[in-house]
């Protein structure tokens, strides 16, 4: 089984700060992990590649863009919302990671890799068709979903959302895109506080109360998601992966852990085997203590491996 990992490093040229949780650091700390166990020699390592401006337009409004090179500046850093700056290299780390998502889809449509994680950043999750948000620019798994859309053999994908804040972008752009399932579960009442009530066939929301833990998660996880995917049957799985719901992690108040991240790992996993030729394209969304969030991609990872 071959694993793709792709990443660049000016995906660290995004920064917001050095108060901001949306760091740097997070990439750096996830590398420094898989070289000291020695995972990243099993995977296969490619840079990222930029994004085309009509790929963005798959999941965006055709002026999201120009909207936010408008907004660059030439130094420091300008908010585009109370949690989100843009800084001089903003856009050209966000094209690399939307880029790296339409390229893992490619990847694994080709049968070059079973399938595929891109350590990236900036995330994309709250990024909706109209209104970068939540530390996000452009929907980076949305984009990637539209993209294999377009390709041969491809008519339903399945975005599956374990992000402790709700993964609003993408249920804004496929909320009325029935051949797309999103799944996503996260804490509530918690940020982003959007889309999170809206009722369609093809959005699961599985909102969690502070303080819920493995239990609560794998239970939502198997009595919701698992019976929505079975019955959607799609031909490729994308992953919004982000770490944010492990307990320590400094945002929100979910308790998962390591063991959580295999568990719902090896689940998707299996439902890929069974209805999506094994094709599985996974990509970072949050997870804010560099520790964990390293070694929780570490047990990801793993189990995307074969390990």
């Amino acid at each position: 089984m071959t694993t793709a990992f792709i990443s660049h490093e000016d995906c660290g040229l995004h920064n917001m700060g050095p108060e901001h949780p949306e760091s740097p650091i997070r990439l750096i700390a996830i590398r420094k992990v898989l070289e000291k166990t020695g995972l990243i020699q099993e995977l296969e390592q490619l840079q990222s590649v930029h994004i085309l401006p009509e790929q963005i337009q798959l999941a965006h409004a055709e002026l999201h863009q120009k909207r936010l090179e408008m907004k660059l500046p030439d130094s420091g850093v300008i908010y585009t919302d109370e949690d989100t700056a843009l800084c001089p290299d903003s856009l050209h780390a966000a094209s690399l990671a939307a880029g790296s998502a339409v390229m893992a889809v490619n990847r694994v449509l080709a049968g070059k890799a079973n399938n595929a994680f891109c350590a990236v950043r900036p995330p994309g999750h709250h990024a909706e068709h109209n209104l970068p948000m939540g530390f996000c620019f452009y929907n980076n798994v949305a984009i990637a979903a539209m993209h294999a859309l377009q390709q041969p053999g491809i008519e339903r994908v399945a975005i599956c959302d374990f992000d402790v804040h709700h993964g609003n972008g993408t249920v804004d752009i496929f909320k009325d895109r029935p051949e797309v399932l999103v799944c996503s579960s996260f804490q509530h009442p918690y940020y982003p506080e959007r889309y999170s009530e809206i009722l369609r066939d093809n959005i699961i929301n599985c909102p969690m109360d502070a303080h819920s833990g493995s239990q609560v998660f794998r239970t939502l996880v198997e009595s919701r998601w698992l019976p929505a995917l079975q019955q959607h049957k799609p031909d490729m799985i994308l992953v919004s992966a982000g770490f944010d719901a492990h307990h320590e992690d400094p945002m929100a108040d979910i308790k998962l852990d390591e063991e959580d991240y295999a568990w719902v790992t090896r689940l998707l996993c299996d439902t890929a085997r069974t209805y999506s030729n094994g094709r599985i394209v996974s990509v970072l969304e949050g997870g804010y203590n560099p520790i964990s969030l390293a070694f929780s991609v570490q047990a990801h990872l793993e189990v995307l491996a074969g390990y």
